[in-house]
């Protein structure tokens, strides 16, 4: 039951995606999607960043010259991450309550939840 596709990539692509666009507000004209280098760096940074916002409330993704020679610089933090995985934590839901209602279980009834996965420490 659940979303088996749902995992710690959706989080690392959403984080890229959000730095690939303050990229280009930042350097209008310019798009570093289509260079596969510039993708792989960022989005291992990225990687990064989210671990490192697991046991902290920020963290620092920084690229040297990402595309074109231009070096990249972002601070997020937790409560943005958070903001713009909203609706991917909220997808983990719907299975839970189906678990529950196939099992006839109340929520009261339930003493402890065991998380598997790396994204469970988010």
């Amino acid at each position: 039951a659940g979303d088996t596709h749902l995992g710690g990539e959706d989080f690392d692509q959403r984080l890229m995606d959000h730095c690939i666009a303050a990229f280009k507000k930042k350097n209008p004209g310019t798009d570093p999607a289509g260079d596969n280098k510039a993708i792989a760096r960022l989005r291992k940074q990225c990687e990064n960043a989210k671990r490192t916002l697991s046991i902290q409330n920020s963290a620092q993704i920084e690229v040297e010259s990402l595309h074109q020679g231009i070096d990249f610089s972002l601070t997020i933090t937790r409560a943005k991450f958070e903001e713009m995985n909203m609706d991917l934590f909220k997808k983990t839901i719907a299975p839970v309550k189906q678990v529950m209602q196939d099992a006839k279980m109340d929520k009261s009834a339930v003493n402890q939840i065991v998380l598997v996965g790396g994204s469970t420490r988010i």
